[in-house]
């Protein structure tokens, strides 16, 4: 194969691939583990095509086990490591999975998964030893370095975040086995952003997320050196980007905002020459936070917009960002269309339902259902999203297609409302949803975080007043909420089902 973990091991074994804590592997390490553990599976009767899952913290082992996974043929599922023991075992039963991996020091209880997972499956685990699985370290232990006779790629199937209901695993048929190019995961990511041996990658995400993990491993395959994060400091993530010298980096926006709360001095003294490209998904980026960035760090920010199903893809730089505040590009993958309720296509300027033409095409394991609500009747898909695109091909989002709020026949979109709210420097963080009404059907709830500095009265006496002057009557929220903490995904996704649930409390009592 082309571009790949072996061509690196190969020519460079004693070259870091990846570091993780104390933790470091070399290209030659990572290349014999990852084929002692393809061997693993073949002895346990596992074919192309079969499915695993994994719940790990961020270790080294996790690329070991995606790189085995992919020369074995098989679909590798990372999961969630914080996830409920119910919605943990729905991802093992849903992805049929023949084998799961498991660390104790998850936080899902994976000690009582094999009595609540129907199918036969191999349990093992990987540090200490869990109860009722094979240590994975145990069966390794003498087992051939040298590449299997026969290889056939495999793929990811990697599971939506879930956050506005059940977690969905994204399918597409593996590539013929007698494929030979750079593997899927990376061949695209490769060109879009310059990744190449020269690569120093700090990963600053849970690596069973869709994006840190394909990135992490696209280093890998073009012989660059990962540095992951265990957990994100934001202190921490600066001194790593100076020490290791990081050419490319990976954010959400909540990470972001905890880098601009640092202490004045410890951001004027932070100096990165080597920083050329700071990536940054997942959630929509406050405009003064992105602003923010941009004058400390300089013009490094790219802006990309796609999801776990990868049905397409926009990307934009710091300068188009600064003459386009708030847009995520121009399409990169896949030709977008902007949908009105009739699936007739919009013009330029005009809001409606994004989908994307020209990707091969995803399935939702096992949904059949779901993936027709996601496709439209020409073909195209989406992500869930609304938005437009301006005269020159350039995509804004105004809001998600399941989130939105439908208040007396008129559509609210609640990104609209978070955003007039986030513009009033008191508040930190800011969640909106909708609440049933007898008059109006729903009306917006606002949830909100606060800097200290206000009270929570007087801050609900404050939104309330400048809510009504930026979004008049319909659009302002109907009540607002005062939290600790907002409910955020490990990548900075708002969790609005956690938001729903404290609304229902708050309404029964």
């Amino acid at each position: 194969m082309t571009h790949d973990l072996r061509h690196w091991a190969t020519h460079f074994p004693d070259r870091v691939a990846l570091n993780i804590g104390s933790e470091t592997l070399t290209y030659g390490e990572m290349e014999a583990r990852a084929n002692q553990l393809a061997r693993v599976f073949e002895a346990r009767g596992l074919q192309r095509g079969d499915h695993i899952v994994a719940f790990l913290p961020n270790v080294p082992f996790m690329f070991v086990l995606a790189w085995a996974a992919y020369r074995s043929g098989l679909y590798f599922t990372p999961a969630s490591n914080s996830l409920s023991l119910k919605d943990a075992a729905y991802i093992v039963d849903n992805s049929q999975a023949r084998l799961v991996l498991a660390d104790a020091a998850v936080k899902t209880p994976v000690s009582q998964l094999p009595d609540c997972c129907r199918q036969k499956i191999h349990w093992l685990s990987h540090g200490q030893g869990i109860p009722g699985y094979t240590r994975v370290a145990d069966l390794m232990v003498g087992v051939d370095t040298q590449p299997r006779e026969e290889e056939a790629p495999g793929s990811l199937m990697l599971y939506t975040s879930g956050t506005t209901g059940a977690p969905k695993g994204v399918w597409r048929p593996l590539p013929a086995a007698d494929y030979a190019g750079a593997p899927t995961f990376a061949a695209d990511l490769m060109a879009l952003f310059s990744i190449d041996e020269n690569v120093r990658y700090l990963s600053t995400a849970p690596l069973y997320h869709a994006a840190p993990l394909r990135f992490a491993l696209t280093v890998t395959a073009r012989g660059g050196s990962v540095f992951g994060m265990q957990k994100f400091e934001a202190e921490d993530a600066l001194e790593m980007l100076v020490e290791n010298h990081i050419t490319h980096s990976q954010w959400v926006p909540t990470m972001l905002q905890r880098l601009l709360r640092l202490p004045e001095d410890v951001r004027r003294g932070f100096s990165a020459p080597h920083h050329v490209m700071a990536l940054h998904s997942a959630a929509p980026c406050p405009v003064p936070v992105k602003q923010a960035i941009i004058e400390w760090w300089g013009p490094i920010l790219m802006e990309y917009y796609s999801g776990t199903e990868g049905v397409g893809l926009t990307m934009l730089d710091s300068h188009e960002w600064l003459e386009r505040p708030g847009s995520v590009g121009k399409t990169r993958k896949g030709v977008p269309h902007v949908m009105d309720d009739d699936w007739t296509e919009l013009p330029p300027g005009k809001i409606g339902r994004i989908f994307f033409s020209g990707i091969k095409p995803f399935q939702y394991f096992g949904e059949p259902e779901k993936t027709a609500g996601r496709t439209s009747p020409q073909g195209y898909q989406t992500l869930g999203d609304i938005g437009y695109l301006d005269s020159d091909g350039y995509m804004f989002l105004t809001d998600r297609m399941d989130d939105m709020i439908i208040s007396g026949g008129v559509n609210i979109y609640p990104q609209e409302i978070e955003s007039a709210i986030m513009e009033l420097p008191c508040i930190v963080d800011v969640g909106v949803v909708g609440a049933p009404d007898d008059e109006f059907g729903e009306r917006p709830v606002a949830f909100v975080v606060g800097d200290g500095r206000i009270p929570a009265a007087d801050l609900e006496a404050l939104l309330a007043a400048h809510c009504s002057e930026q979004l008049g009557r319909i659009k302002s929220p109907a009540r607002y909420i005062v939290l600790d903490q907002m409910p955020r995904s490990p990548t900075g996704k708002l969790i609005r089902r956690e938001l729903r649930d404290v609304l229902r409390t708050k309404l029964v009592a």
